[in-house]
């Protein structure tokens, strides 16, 4: 009789497994949580057919087109929450750059340069609890401002919990899109959080949207969460229909109570990337910070993933370059979508570059 290796049946099982999640996911239906879970619990072994399945999804919805994205930090530091990855946070000793708002002109003239350099988002960001109505003042100065030169840009503005008729104003003033972050599950929430919680941030979402303005929102993995937390967020950003996923990897400053997670591999993130597009079909899935540090020399197999990413620079770290991200789309055989188209397991703190250009600074932004 013939003996029959276990790990071949098993392996064929994922295979058949991976088949029907694909097929799904072809259809623009919703994939199951327990699917969700097997394309997180597979093996290495089994990497380069999962990308290959849920890079079908990312073909079919949007093409070998990447939306490039640019992020404006409106102000820098003295944050008043509490949350454990943030290098902005209340008692960070991270060594960032630290200053107040930047003028209208001086965060359009670092959009101006973005968008030349192929951003078809800006985004502007400003670390708080909540804007103040002085704040949605100054935001929508500049949003006036990024318009008058580029009407056709997209901005998404960043503010943290929005109050009663913010959004529409800001919706008003010619801002398309709002991002708020659920970043973990609602179960694990409290763990990285203490100030404000996952329902506050579930609401400013639904705010936002209620406004008319596209919702972005999406997580942040390597903060110790388990393949539950990270499926629990998906279902949870499912619920809430955002137009625009990002996935962040953590970024491990020194000086924040998460400064000493390194438990993210290049492989798990691309695990975690191709949940994200079987879980949103034909949403934009972006590959968002901490690439350059965990995925490091696969970072063009996540194009393969995601239809979106970060140009230059991120908030408080510095980013590959723009020119290098360029490069990477090209050599990686896709395109630049068009403003006009629709739509580490080891401590590794040398690759965490503190931001020393652009918004609040004299010397020129990375793009």
């Amino acid at each position: 009789m013939p003996v029959h290796d276990p790990t071949d049946l098993a392996a064929n099982g994922f295979e058949r497994r991976l088949a029907a999640i694909t097929a799904t996911a072809l259809r623009a239906d919703s994939v199951e949580r327990d699917e969700l879970l097997a394309v997180l619990a597979s093996s290495d072994d089994d990497l380069l057919d999962v990308i290959a399945a849920a890079g079908r999804v990312r073909r079919k919805f949007f093409g070998r087109r990447v939306k490039l994205n640019y992020l404006v930090n409106m102000k820098s530091g003295m944050c008043p929450e509490d949350c454990g990855y943030c290098s902005q946070r209340l008692g960070s000793t991270a060594e960032i750059l630290k200053y107040s708002w930047i003028n209208p002109d001086e965060a359009a003239g670092h959009a101006r340069c973005a968008i030349d350099a192929g951003a078809k988002r800006i985004c502007l960001v400003a670390a708080g609890r909540g804007p103040a109505d002085r704040d949605i003042e100054r935001v929508t100065d500049t949003i006036a401002v990024i318009k008058n030169s580029a009407p056709a840009v997209e901005v998404c503005v960043c503010l943290g919990l929005l109050k009663h008729g913010q959004a529409e104003r800001l919706r008003a003033a010619g801002a398309d899109a709002y991002n708020h972050n659920l970043n973990t599950s609602a179960e694990n929430y409290g763990r990285i959080c203490s100030t404000h919680s996952f329902t506050d941030r579930a609401a400013t979402v639904a705010a936002a949207k209620s406004a008319g303005l596209s919702p972005c929102s999406g997580a942040i993995v390597g903060m110790g969460e388990s393949d539950d937390d990270i499926v629990d967020v998906a279902l949870a950003l499912r619920e809430l229909q955002p137009d625009s996923v990002p996935v962040n990897f953590l970024i491990p400053f020194e000086g924040t109570p998460l400064g000493g997670h390194w438990e993210l591999t290049p492989q798990r993130c691309l695990r975690i990337l191709a949940m994200f597009r079987f879980a949103f079909p034909d949403v934009e899935v972006r590959v968002a910070g901490g690439r350059e540090i965990h995925l490091r020399s696969l970072q063009p197999l996540a194009l393969h993933l995601a239809n979106s990413m970060f140009l230059g620079d991120y908030l408080t770290s510095q980013g590959q370059p723009g020119e290098a991200d360029r490069a990477m789309i090209a050599d990686a055989g896709f395109v630049i979508e068009g403003i006009d188209e629709s739509t580490l397991p080891v401590d590794r703190h040398d690759l965490v570059v503190t931001r020393r250009r652009g918004a609040g600074t004299t010397i020129p932004a990375n793009t």
